[in-house]
């Protein structure tokens, strides 16, 4: 199972719902869903070179971090900027279902694609029951 919870992106959120202020958009915005037995996660990175992006997974924990540089020179006069630069990062809460060490990942138009697939031990297996005059197997 993908746990999206990031403790500190929340209080972010709700002290921003209290005082009223407008939040920024994601540098990272994300999107994630199961494809069979494997969870399928999707972060949008415009603009990024693929030797900036570092993952690493620690436990049951996935962090992506990435930078994206200024394309202005700096004898350039900036006359807007409201695309982010700089380094982000994002940390992925995984379940322990998840085989961690078997983390594929690819980037495409922008798109960082990970593929996390579920652990073995996490899938349903049969089991057979010895006894009378059959055998039969349950799935569990």
């Amino acid at each position: 199972m993908l746990m999206r919870t990031d403790p500190l992106r929340e209080l972010d959120r709700l002290a921003q719902q209290v005082l009223g202020t407008t939040a920024r958009p994601a540098a990272m915005p994300m999107g994630a869903f199961r494809d069979g037995d494997t969870f399928v996660v999707e972060l949008d990175l415009p603009g990024v070179s693929p030797e900036s992006i570092d993952l690493d997974a620690e436990r049951d924990v996935l962090t992506v971090k990435a930078e994206r540089r200024p394309s202005a020179g700096e004898d350039s006069e900036v006359v807007i900027a409201e695309r982010p630069t700089g380094s982000f990062s994002r940390q992925l809460f995984l379940g322990e279902t998840l085989d961690t060490d078997r983390i594929d990942a690819s980037y495409e138009t922008g798109v960082l694609g990970l593929r996390v697939p579920v652990a073995e031990q996490a899938k349903p297996r049969k089991i057979a029951i010895s006894g009378g005059d059959s055998r039969k197997q349950i799935s569990i």
